[in-house]
């Protein structure tokens, strides 16, 4: 587990560590499977939970831990404190009306996007994609338009360290040949990603920029290949997606 000098609070991260080790996946978890998950010492990772339960975050039933629902008080903290997810929402709404199909935003936190708010049309796919879903960022739409908004040398540190798992046959995972999607992107200023997450799922993203011009954000549709043309893509959802984000940027300071 990486320090940052004598500031660093040691209990405090093992303790979120912790709770980023209950997903989808690991919905219940053993004492033991926690101290796997989180490579923490036994009795480290017993005096989190037992902390972390007394405190309202995690149900027990003496044997298996659970996330309990005062783990959204967090979520909704970050949600009310950021204006961003608040301010897209309509325009989400909007996007999702107009085009028949699901509209996400997502920002870049530790090389996985993030989304932070979607619009209320029913999802596609198998994959859980509500409100704090981290999906990896190298092969999503979003996750590559914010990867593209890096500097050079911020890339080429993610390019360094990355992992690239392969989900489906048509994942990028040399990373010559990411680059060189990265470099598309930046041309072209969005991201088209075909099934490289999800078999029959393609989707297309834009960057959300503020009112200075940063990238913060990254907006998406995302619809099933086998009834979306990759032309549907590009020449129907990615203009509701770009009228959308120049709408946005005025507004986000």
């Amino acid at each position: 587990m990486p320090e940052a000098g004598r500031s660093y609070v040691t209990a405090l991260a093992r303790g979120l560590a912790v709770l980023k080790a209950f997903d989808e996946q690991h919905e219940r978890l053993t004492l033991s499977d926690v101290a796997r998950i989180t490579d923490l010492p036994r009795a480290s990772a017993r005096r989190a939970l037992l902390t972390l339960q007394s405190l309202g975050y995690v149900n027990s039933d003496g044997k298996l831990f659970r996330l309990s629902p005062q783990v959204l008080s967090l979520a909704r903290a970050y949600l009310a404190s950021s204006p961003v997810p608040r301010i897209a929402q309509s325009f989400l709404e909007q996007v999702s009306e107009m085009l028949g199909e699901s509209c996400s935003l997502s920002i870049l936190h530790d090389d996985q996007a993030i989304y932070v708010a979607r619009s209320g049309r029913k999802r596609i796919g198998s994959l859980h994609r509500d409100v704090g879903a981290h999906l990896p960022a190298h092969c999503t739409s979003m996750g590559r338009v914010l990867l593209a908004a890096l500097n050079d040398s911020e890339l080429d540190a993610f390019l360094a360290r990355a992992v690239l798992t392969r989900y489906t046959p048509f994942t990028i995972t040399d990373k010559a040949d990411l680059r060189a999607a990265f470099e598309k992107v930046r041309r072209n200023g969005y991201a088209l990603v075909d099934q490289e997450l999800e078999v029959d799922l393609r989707s297309v993203a834009v960057p959300v920029q503020n009112a200075s011009g940063r990238v913060i954000a990254a907006m998406n549709v995302s619809a099933q290949a086998s009834r979306t043309p990759k032309r549907q893509l590009t020449d129907v959802f990615l203009p509701a997606l770009r009228a959308a984000a120049s709408k946005l940027r005025p507004l986000l300071i």
